[in-house]
Order: structure tokens, then sequence, then C-alpha cells
């Protein structure tokens, strides 16, 4: 039943929708897929039209007196919308999530290594003399030392990273 009357009305709709689309300033296929919408919204209530043909056009013409009044509401913007480069909350929740791994990791280092990173990590930006003397180690091993921190960073980190991508 369903199948024979959409087949029966697929030409009516076309040309109906062909010529209401011009003067509602709207695409055909945006208001025939519209009309078939309501249709199937209407079957599906049990209530098929009594005129097919003649519910098709005052839909179709309903449609399109709806395209217009939306049209009349929408404006376009007059440029692209200013990108003010702050992240979204989707880069935000992603960003302290990265960060609350990276100090968790921070913490199981060995030795000075946990020490030695919250330091280089630090938001006061301390220099390799204000770190060096904060931990008590000469300003000459800091770097070797910090090579092999970020090693044992790098090691712990690895698995974690692999885990987590290997799950998408």
């Amino acid at each position: 039943m369903t199948h024979d009357l959409v087949a029966a009305l697929r030409p009516l709709l076309t040309a109906e929708a062909s010529a209401e689309a011009h003067a509602s300033g709207g695409e055909p296929g945006d208001l025939e897929q519209a009309v078939w919408l309501r249709l199937l919204e209407r079957l599906e209530t049990g209530k098929p039209p009594a005129d097919p043909q003649g519910w098709l056009r005052r839909a179709v013409r309903a449609e399109a007196r709806r395209s217009r009044r939306t049209r009349r509401h929408e404006r376009p913007y007059g440029a692209e919308p200013v990108d003010d480069g702050r992240p979204g909350p989707e880069q935000l929740a992603l960003s302290a999530a990265r960060h609350r791994a990276l100090r968790d990791a921070v913490r199981r280092l060995p030795g000075r290594c946990p020490r030695l990173m919250e330091a280089l990590l630090s938001p006061r930006d301390l220099t390799y003399r204000e770190i060096a003397r904060e931990l008590g180690i000469s300003q000459g091993s800091l770097g070797p030392e910090r090579s092999r921190c970020l090693g044992c960073l790098r090691r712990l980190l690895t698995p974690e990273v692999a885990a987590r991508e290997a799950r998408g």
C-alpha cells in the first residue's frame, strides 16, 4: 500500500516541488524531502490522506510557505564568525586529562626525578640555577639528570599512550 502510494505520487511531487521551490527560494529536493517526511508521519499514525494528490499539493505549498518564513528570519553572516582562538570544552577536558596523566607519571619516577620534573614544569618558570639551588645539586649535573629523568618518563608514558590508542 505505502510503496504503491509513494510510487504513484513521486512524479506529481517532483513537479510540484520544482514549481514551488523557485518561489520559496529553496531547493526542490529539500521541499520533496519535507513532504515525504510529512506523508510518512501521517501514514505511521494510520491516517492516509483521502485525496492523496490534493493532500500532496497542499503539503508542498505549506512546506514552501514554511521555507519562505524561515528564510525571512534567517540572515547569513556578513563574514565568517571570528574564531577567538580559545579552546573549547572538549579541548580543555582533553588537555586536563593529559596534564593529569603527566603529573601521575612524574610522581612515579624514581629518585630525585619527581622533584626535578616538578621544578621544570613549574609555572614559576625557574632557571637552571634556581632549580639546582632548590634541589641542592650542582648546576652542571642538572642537564644529565634531566635527560635521565626524561628517559624514565618517556618509558613510563609509552605503554600508557600505546594502550590508549589501541582502545580507540
